[in-house]
């Protein structure tokens, strides 16, 4: 049971893509990043229904420090205490103009969170086809190298018999060594795809990756990709969500542009050597907008509309350029995949096990041999490919029309 428990804990955990789907959406730092940004976007929102706060000004003035005196001859004095408040009247709604504001800047932020989720979503799916992809080549390699490995061990035995020249056995040694490399250049590049999504799930420790790649079955229509991605990609709908922020912020703009009045009151209190009297005031203050009424952050705002209705206009058709790209190459690694399985893979495949059962009987050469094992590697990997390729498509598909798995 010792044994067997710490088995478990050498090898390494198992994820599918759903697991580690799940995974990066919990732990990927670039995401929790962008999730601090609609907690920003909410403060924002309480700073901006705010009212202004009233001022309070307490002052005392004509004192006798420095000894004058307060006399009839001199006018002097007497002393004074005042208190004044200023209360702040906001006109043309501007309160409500900046809540409107932060409204949608709130909505903005939930939106690029959104989009970064998808984004996220496509980057794992992509790397784990990646992966996927590097551990079926290593396989592949591994696979080559065994089998000339068998042949090697053969080619020994009939040296040793008299049966083969010396010369064959190096040159299915050189083979050998060749498939070695490879398995070890194959070995990197699953190491290195192993990386780039571990990066990606914001995670440290190992890990090994379950699953086929994907190949979903049915036609899919590019006109129904496009229409799709305008209807619910976030990307687009967060530069629509910038004209209405721009078009609340002109509204609170010209709201600016519209003078506040201030109104204070103020309560006074003189003290003088006969006597002390009280008294009360109002005062009103407000700025003439003679040459600043804001006309230049007000023109600013409408250029912003105008600028959010091209960008509107550009990311559309990038958007449809997207779906032909993506259902492209749905359509021509589909194509590739099915015709290699209906021929190519099981006569290559047939090819390799004749020559090999025949190299063994001494009835074919070695570079016969080794001609069919490439030939049978070249397919074996342009069919990988392929499978690989097709699963990105459909992935890419998925992220084009912002479809959730």
């Amino acid at each position: 049971m010792l044994f067997s428990s710490a088995l478990a804990a050498q090898t390494p955990e198992a994820l599918t893509i759903d697991q580690a789907l799940a995974e990066a959406l919990a732990g990927n730092l670039d995401v929790a990043a962008a999730r601090y940004g609609v907690s920003v976007a909410e403060a924002r929102q309480v700073t901006a229904s705010l009212h202004p706060n009233p001022v309070l000004t307490v002052a005392t003035t004509h004192l006798d420090l420095l000894g004058t005196g307060y006399r009839g001859d001199n006018n002097a004095g007497p002393n004074e205490f005042s208190a004044h408040t200023d209360f702040i009247f906001e006109r043309g709604q501007k309160r409500e103009a900046r809540m409107e504001l932060a409204a949608a800047e709130r909505t903005l932020a939930q939106l690029s969170f959104d989009d970064a989720l998808r984004r996220l979503v496509l980057d794992v799916e992509s790397a784990f086809v990646d992966a996927l992809a590097a551990r079926d080549a290593l396989a592949l390699a591994e696979d080559n190298l065994r089998s000339l490995n068998s042949v090697v061990e053969v080619n020994r035995a009939r040296v040793g018999s008299g049966d083969l020249a010396v010369v064959e056995l190096n040159r299915s040694r050189v083979a050998a060594a060749q498939l070695q490399t490879a398995v070890r250049q194959a070995q990197l590049q699953r190491a290195q795809a192993k990386r780039k999504l571990q990066l990606l799930l914001g995670r440290a420790g190992e890990f090994e990756i379950s699953g086929e790649l994907r190949r979903d079955v049915g036609p899919v229509d590019v006109n129904a990709i496009r229409e799709t991605a305008l209807l619910q990609r976030p990307d687009l709908a967060l530069i629509r969500q910038q004209q209405a922020r721009n078009r609340a912020d002109l509204r609170l703009q010209l709201a600016q542009g519209k003078v506040d009045f201030t109104i204070g009151t103020e309560y006074t209190r003189q003290d003088a050597p006969g006597g002390h009297g009280n008294s009360v005031g109002l005062t009103f203050s407000t700025p003439l907008p003679v040459f600043n009424r804001n006309q230049g952050e007000v023109a600013r705002s409408g250029q912003e509309i105008a600028q959010a209705g091209a960008l509107v206009k550009a990311l559309e058709a990038r958007i449809a350029n997207e779906a032909a790209v993506a259902w492209e190459q749905y359509a021509s690694s589909g194509q590739l995949v099915t015709e290699i399985e209906k021929d190519l893979l099981t006569r290559a495949r047939e090819v390799r096990s004749t020559m090999e059962y025949s190299y063994r009987r001494g009835e074919a050469t070695l570079v016969e041999f080794l001609d069919s094992q490439r030939a049978f590697n070249d397919t074996v990997l342009s069919y990988n490919t392929a499978r690989a390729d097709y699963a990105r498509s459909l992935y890419l598909i998925d992220s084009v029309m912002a479809r959730r798995r």
